[in-house]
């Protein structure tokens, strides 16, 4: 069976942090230069409050995992929707070293929760075209902003990360299958034939992101993800769940609503489907 399965991931919640002192007069200059033309400035006592976890750490504990630390990718992607606190670490070149050194590497930001789901689809047109037998997806947050960002303050959210191996799929696992979107959660869950899925007794666990607040479609079996997290909150739970699903469902529907922009994102992951 043709297409990406998952063949290992990793979670990372809350780590610990750097510390406020680990924010460097480059770092504050930069922040100057950045906000000045928009009459802000960086709001010092936000900053040090904050946990001060790079991306880059993020990327290191995920690489700590055995499962993820063995991948040698072919194609590795780093999304994010929250900004890294110093951004001076090109942090897709970083994890390809670690990695073996070999994959085309890039980041996907500036998409919301969307960009996983966008590296998804760019990594399923990679395996298709025959550059790419092994994918690895790392997903990032940090929360230590230079401004106030009320997503972050009013939710709260958690330092967090996951990362998806993704390799060749022999029919075996969770394959992933397609990726979409919509301007509501029900109308992303009702096209594709998903509805039907949904209802179906024949095994489909729906995920929904703690963003999904609406109706939607009725489903045989519910998992519904905690508050906390915002870019990474499905790709946590899948990091942490992948083994145990794919053991007990044919497909997986992963769904999260943006709080941003009110547009929905759908994954479909599937035993032996097209």
């Amino acid at each position: 069976m043709s297409g990406l399965a998952v063949r290992a991931a990793a979670a990372v919640r809350s780590p610990q942090g750097r510390g406020p002192g680990d924010t460097t007069p480059a770092a504050l200059d930069y922040y100057r230069d950045l906000l000045t033309p928009f009459g802000e400035k960086p709001d010092e006592e936000l900053l040090s409050r904050g946990a001060h976890v790079h991306h880059r750490d993020l990327a290191d504990l995920l690489v700590a995992d055995d499962g993820v630390g063995r991948s040698r990718p072919e194609l590795l992607i780093v999304t994010h929707a929250l900004p890294d606190v110093v951004p001076f670490t090109a942090v897709a070149p970083h994890l390809t070293g670690r990695l073996g050194g070999r994959a085309t590497n890039f980041a996907i930001g500036q998409q919301g929760l969307a960009a996983p789901f966008t590296a998804l689809r760019i990594a399923s047109a990679y395996h298709r075209a025959g550059r790419a037998a092994e994918v690895v997806l790392a997903v990032l947050e940090q929360t230590t902003l230079p401004t106030a960002f009320p997503l972050v303050q009013e939710t709260p959210l958690v330092d967090s990360a996951a990362a998806l191996v993704l390799g060749a799929s022999t029919g075996a696992g969770l394959r992933f299958v397609r990726a979409h979107s919509a301007g509501s959660a029900a109308t992303a869950l009702g096209g594709n034939t998903l509805g039907q899925d949904l209802e179906a007794e024949d095994g489909t666990l729906l995920v929904l992101g703690p963003w999904v607040t609406e109706d939607v479609p009725e489903a045989t079996a519910v998992h519904r993800v905690a508050p906390g997290s915002y870019c990474t909150s499905l790709w946590l739970e899948l990091a942490d769940h992948w083994q145990e699903w794919q053991r007990a469902y044919r497909r997986v529907v992963l769904c999260d609503t943006d709080p941003r922009t009110g547009r929905s994102h759908v994954a479909l992951f599937a035993h032996g489907e097209g």
